[in-house]
């Protein structure tokens, strides 16, 4: 139980922390931080949380990167399905925090995009289903890859969650414009539930294609950078 509720806390920090930055702060009048703001806002959710929880339950805060972990043979199977839950659980509770609050605004009338991923008409950039496909799952492929590679028990000791916040930042700093930066299913769902409507029908792309990704770099992982 402590290491479902350090992945209920760590996820509800990630959504928080980075889809409330881009919803509260990106764009606000004069002061916004921007593009790069909540980048390195999504990057810093998982570094503090690393650090605070990870020790706990390996501080996965995604169920792409669980999955990439379990074919990487980093984490057993049957723990899957308690850490995804509790993956959602976090995110969901976080998006429904955030919905408490925008709508406490004065000027409230919708949730708009709400920080939500999407292609098509819905990409920042208006880029295809493609584009979003391709760039979901290359970019999860190397999140996983530094993942597994800095938790190695071969790499530097205790740096790893630096390298990993900075490489969702970098991630974010590519992808923001293609699809609103997903690599992350729970995320994804989260903010889909609340805007609704066509995000939430094109939110099977950001389960798959991140998901996918995180199985291929796991089994690269574990055949070419594992071995002894």
């Amino acid at each position: 139980m402590k290491k479902l509720f350090a992945e209920f806390f760590g996820t509800f920090w990630l959504v928080f922390g980075g889809c409330g930055s881009a919803i509260f702060a990106a764009a606000f009048p004069e002061l916004g931080i921007g593009f790069a703001g909540v980048a390195l806002a999504f990057g810093l959710t998982v570094l503090t949380m690393a650090f605070a929880v990870g020790h706990i339950s390996g501080g996965h805060f995604n169920p792409a990167v669980s999955l990439g972990l379990w074919a990487g043979g980093k984490f057993e199977g049957k723990n899957l399905v308690g850490y995804i839950i509790a993956q959602l659980v976090g995110a969901i509770t976080a998006a429904g925090c955030l919905y408490v609050i925008v709508s406490g605004k004065s000027d409230f009338t919708d949730i708009g995009g709400f920080a939500a991923n999407g292609y098509g008409t819905l990409s920042p950039g208006g880029f295809s289903l493609q584009s979003a496909f391709i760039t979901e799952f290359l970019l999860t492929l190397f999140f996983l890859l530094i993942i597994l590679g800095s938790t190695n028990e071969r790499a530097p000791k205790g740096f790893a969650p630096i390298a990993i916040g900075l490489a969702l930042t970098l991630i974010h700093l590519i992808s923001i414009p293609i699809t609103n930066t997903s690599v992350n299913p729970a995320r994804s769902m989260s903010q889909a539930v609340f805007a609704g409507g066509e995000y939430l029908s094109q939110v099977w792309l950001f389960w798959l294609a991140p998901i996918l990704g995180a199985i291929v770099a796991g089994f690269i992982h574990k055949s070419f950078f594992d071995n002894e």
